[in-house]
């Protein structure tokens, strides 16, 4: 269960919008919200005698900044009556996030994948890969939607889908996931998308070159892989679906979530090969720019452990992790 919730901010309205989701998870969790904001090194506007000159005073700054913590703080205790308290850190936005997640009790970050405004540079491929790069817990990206969430609105999520490769890495992130489904009523979908170029068929070739037979066998496979998964989290009491499909695993989970209401993918970063590449040019990145749903981000523990003993015992599905 989560019990401290990190919510960056950046101070715009789009940062804002990570909010209604976790302190609804908060809410039926009781967790304590922390709201983080990181004051990045500021730059001269210019030097007289080699003395740096700035366009305000650093403690103008700094007020300004705690202010609008705490106002925000306050407005939200008002509404939800839940412990939050509010954290302004110094220096590098990347490392003072990192820092702060491991000095800390926080077991779930929860925030916006843009910041600033839709045209300014994405938190996405720099603060968010970092992070997700090294902390040990699961990170929550929500994508920014026009118009915004209502911040006193409570939002629950009724339909996961978590995809899978058959490997023990993708299924660390299962733990983290089944935690919102003790929270509300969830239907939870493990879904595998068997990568045909993995066996050397190339995209756009491997229809026609594939008979019946062999897509069949892969189906099976990956049918009874996912059900002994299922079965485990039905025996908890949980709704949970199967699905396997014959693609590309970025292009299946997309449309899947498309067609199907599915109002999360949680995911781990890192499936059973290529363990050394992380989130950027990952399927798991792909999902997170081409999706308009909340995505929950998991980097397994103990990669390389892992991996060795799951070759070690021979195991050979479906070699197409979700980190590639």
């Amino acid at each position: 269960m989560y019990r401290s919730i990190m919510i960056p901010l950046d101070g715009s309205p789009f940062g804002e919008q990570a909010l209604p989701i976790a302190l609804s998870i908060a809410q039926r969790s009781g967790a304590a919200i922390q709201l983080v904001h990181v004051r990045a090194p500021r730059i001269p506007v210019y030097s007289i005698d080699g003395e740096p000159v700035y366009d305000a005073p650093d403690v103008t700054l700094q007020e300004r900044d705690r202010a609008y913590l705490e106002s925000l703080a306050q407005r939200l205790i008002d509404t939800w009556h839940l412990p939050i308290t509010v954290t302004l850190l110094e220096g590098m936005i990347n490392e003072a996030l990192r820092d702060h997640v491991l000095l800390t009790e926080i077991d779930l970050v929860v925030m916006t994948t843009h910041g600033r405004g839709p045209l300014s540079r994405f938190w996405l491929g720099s603060v968010v890969d970092a992070l997700v790069r090294q902390v040990p817990v699961p990170v929550l990206l929500v994508r920014p939607q026009e118009p915004a969430p209502d911040l006193a609105r409570e939002q629950a999520f009724h339909h996961v889908l978590i995809p899978l490769d058959g490997s023990p890495l993708s299924k660390e992130v299962l733990e983290r996931t089944i935690t919102f489904g003790k929270m509300m009523p969830i239907e939870y979908t493990l879904f595998q998308a068997i990568n045909p170029v993995i066996f050397g068929y190339m995209p756009g070739t491997y229809a026609p070159a594939l008979d019946e037979q062999t897509l069949e066998q892969w189906r099976a496979d990956g049918r009874a892989s996912l059900e002994q998964v299922a079965d485990h989290l039905r025996a908890e009491g949980l709704t949970v679906h199967t699905e396997v499909v014959i693609d590309q695993p970025a292009v299946a989970i997309l449309d899947y979530v498309r067609h199907h209401n599915v109002d999360l993918i949680a995911m781990a970063t890192h499936g059973r090969s290529e363990v050394s590449r992380l989130l950027l040019g990952s399927v798991a990145d792909k999902i997170v720019r081409g999706s308009n749903v909340p995505v929950l981000l998991y980097r397994p523990q103990h990669t390389e452990a892992l991996t060795t003993a799951h070759d070690a015992a021979g195991n050979k599905h479906f070699d197409q992790g979700y980190g590639e």
